[in-house]
């Protein structure tokens, strides 16, 4: 609920762009969020990152993005993915990429004042004067895509991408922005002490998340605390499981978590996050931009998210960034 508050944080530090999750089952509705943070800002990009298509009618993103936009002309971008958290949070499987771009078809036209045909049915958006900017309205989009038809498609559409170091060959995209947890080490701190545990815990800990959700079981039966994280999510029904693995998801570590960490998970973090000094932070971005990203879209976690947003920035740069 302080989202809107960081966000302008974010901008008075200097951060390009402001991307809130879509993660309805853990998080404030991000469209309301997003309208706060307009009202306290006045430069900062502002998008819902990742727009998951079954959550809401073509007509309803569509609808709320040029609202967005009347709040702050210029600054609005989205972001559409087929569900991770936002659908598996709830015991679905991901969307396909051909029912996404058919999504992504509509709600395009949808922004440009063109009437569509869905479900059957034929439609406009029909906001008159004083209920919404004037179409055509245009926004940047980007899609999140980990997998080569991902990429095709994001990459054919002239998208920017959500992305990870590696997948892709660099130069194939213009806008790659990647999704980076971590935190700055200040002179004196402890490595792995409880401060940086808090910052960087649950963004370690999706490496449980995701091998879990894409390769089972035996997947997670392979990590460091994999055996540990495994037993707590198994005390579980079987049809519930869901829940306890995306609870708390990239907020804060939920049981499991802690219990893979504690049981020699702690070593992901170096792979999972850019943790260290300022300097060694700085050379760990700059790594990322060899590799293709244009972008780092940083989440911060803890309890003192100002002090998080403070030594990322500090540390790396004048570099476009996302908070």
């Amino acid at each position: 609920m302080q989202s809107a508050e960081h966000v302008k944080i974010a901008e008075d530090l200097g951060y390009h762009r402001a991307w809130l999750y879509d993660t309805p089952q853990q998080s404030p509705d991000v469209w309301m969020i997003l309208a706060l943070a307009a009202a306290k800002t006045e430069r900062i990009s502002l998008g819902p990152g990742v727009l998951i298509p079954s959550l809401r009618h073509p007509m309803v993103n569509a609808a709320a993005t040029a609202g967005l936009e009347a709040l702050a002309p210029g600054r609005v971008m989205v972001a559409f993915g087929t569900g991770f958290t936002g659908r598996r949070a709830m015991g679905y499987g991901p969307l396909s990429w051909a029912s996404v771009e058919r999504y992504i078809a509509a709600y395009t036209a949808l922004l440009r004042g063109e009437t569509i045909e869905w479900e059957g049915a034929k439609m406009r958006m029909l906001h008159p004067d004083g209920s919404g900017p004037a179409r055509p309205i245009e926004v940047p989009i980007m899609l999140s895509a980990f997998g080569p038809k991902g990429c095709e498609i994001t990459q054919r559409l002239g998208y920017g991408l959500f992305g990870i170091p590696g997948q892709f060959p660099a130069g194939m995209f213009d806008w790659v922005a990647a999704i980076t947890w971590g935190t700055v080490r200040d002179e004196g701190d402890t490595p792995g002490d409880q401060r940086e545990l808090e910052a960087i815990g649950a963004g370690a800990a999706i490496a449980y998340h995701h091998a879990y959700e894409f390769g089972g079981p035996d997947a997670v039966l392979g990590m460091p605390g994999g055996e540990a994280w495994l037993a707590v999510i198994n005390q579980h029904p079987a049809d519930e499981r869901h829940l306890a693995v995306h609870n708390n998801h990239l907020v804060r570590m939920n049981d499991a978590d802690r219990a893979g960490m504690a049981a020699g998970g702690s070593v992901l973090a170096d792979k999972m996050t850019v943790t260290g000094t300022a300097s060694e932070v700085r050379a760990k971005v700059a790594m990322l931009g060899e590799l293709g990203i244009t972008e780092i879209a940083y989440q911060p976690m803890g309890s003192n998210i100002p002090r998080e947003l403070e030594r990322f920035i500090a540390a790396t740069g004048s570099a476009p960034h996302s908070a």
